[in-house]
């Protein structure tokens, strides 16, 4: 006897009746017309994608002929494949997964599955990321960026253990397992609680089929990332295994770093989803509130993040290449003020980490909203 899905959270959002929304698309809009250029992704795009995916690569095939050895070059060469695993995240398969990369379908739907070259796969994480976490971010019991589970709390909604008192030190270490969590066990995590929660079958997806793809990538990326450098390098077991598993230390951490700033942070709103709720604010307003950019002035991080440090561009206009963000930043900053809504914007990368970890700090000695 199959059994009946677990209702989700209904959340309803307000109407915009201040035209916020359609004042911003219009302003947006007529940017991409006046100068003619598509809001999709362009030369700069493809350059990067070849390159960082030519990175991480790259790497793997000089530690597999043994170019490196097995000394100082073999750990800085995975180091900089870790940084690579998190580039191709962030700056890649995130707007492959988006429909942002290109007008083309297909090179959207070869980017995004570049994901499954790195151990995951793209549809669970279109699940996680594109339906829950864009459409209900910081709301809890909906979006799963803010439930990592007991041993972490981001949000005040949550309840409160003894050992949150220290997650403002061990929560980095967490991080680094990011991207290792998901080339193991996360995807069949989420397959079957979205099966659980009726998401499959809203989505017209198979259990079968997904369960297939999935252990297929994983049955496919191990004797690739592990197995041919114990075949080829000349190095032992135990030193390809810690190497493989400092690259997706790197990795994980690079990429919690660029995300966990820009919602877990102490004036963003940790809206509440229950059965029938209703949010006040409009989607649009929403993403305002709970979200923020730091380091923009930094034309680096803005290129390896993929922009994610315009996460309220993104937020707003995820549809849109990440090659845009800088463009139609200061449209989005004045349509924003002019209507009375917050637009965070102010702070540096390392401003960003700092107050991160305040948050985490904070969140981990109050049991209710965040002072």
């Amino acid at each position: 006897m199959t059994q009946a899905p677990i209702e989700l959270p209904t959340v309803r959002f307000g109407r915009d009746t201040s035209g916020f929304a359609k004042t911003l698309r219009q302003r947006v809009d007529a940017h991409f017309k006046e100068k003619g250029i598509d809001k999709k992704g362009d030369g700069r795009m493809l350059f990067k994608t070849l390159f960082l995916v030519g990175l991480y690569f790259g790497c793997l095939a000089l530690i597999t002929s043994g170019v490196t050895g097995g000394g100082a070059a073999f750990w800085f060469t995975q180091v900089l494949m870790g940084l690579g695993l998190a580039g191709i995240g962030m700056a890649v398969m995130h707007d492959g997964n988006h429909g942002a990369s290109s007008k083309s379908k297909l090179l959207n739907r070869w980017t995004g599955g570049v994901l499954e070259m790195v151990g995951g796969n793209s549809e669970m994480w279109q699940i996680q990321h594109n339906v829950l976490h864009h459409t209900f971010t910081n709301i809890d019991g909906l979006d799963e960026d803010i439930n990592p589970g007991p041993l972490l709390r981001f949000s005040p909604l949550k309840p409160l253990k003894p050992w949150h008192r220290f997650q403002h030190f061990y929560a980095w270490f967490f991080y680094g397992l990011m991207t290792l969590i998901w080339v193991t066990f996360k995807d069949y995590v989420a397959l079957n609680r979205y099966r659980k929660f009726g998401l499959l079958e809203k989505m017209g997806k198979s259990y079968n089929q997904l369960f297939f793809r999935i252990t297929l990538a994983k049955v496919l990326y191990y004797p690739v990332m592990v197995g041919l450098p114990l075949a080829f390098s000349g190095l032992g077991a135990g030193q390809v295994i810690l190497g493989w598993l400092l690259m997706h230390f790197i990795g994980g951490l690079t990429l919690a770093l660029v995300f966990q700033p820009a919602h877990v942070m102490e004036d963003h709103n940790y809206p509440l989803a229950e059965k029938g709720g209703v949010i006040e604010d409009d989607p649009l307003s929403h993403q305002l509130k709970t979200t923020c950019n730091f380091g923009t002035k930094s034309r680096f991080l803005t290129w390896y993040s993929g922009g994610l440090n315009h996460q309220i561009e993104h937020h707003l206009f995820p549809n849109i290449c990440h090659v845009h963000y800088r463009d139609i930043a200061p449209i989005v900053r004045k349509t924003a003020e002019e209507f009375g809504l917050p637009y965070r914007s102010s702070t540096t990368f390392l401003d960003a980490v700092r107050l991160h970890t305040q948050q985490l700090r904070q969140l981990g000695r109050s049991e209710g909203a965040i002072a």
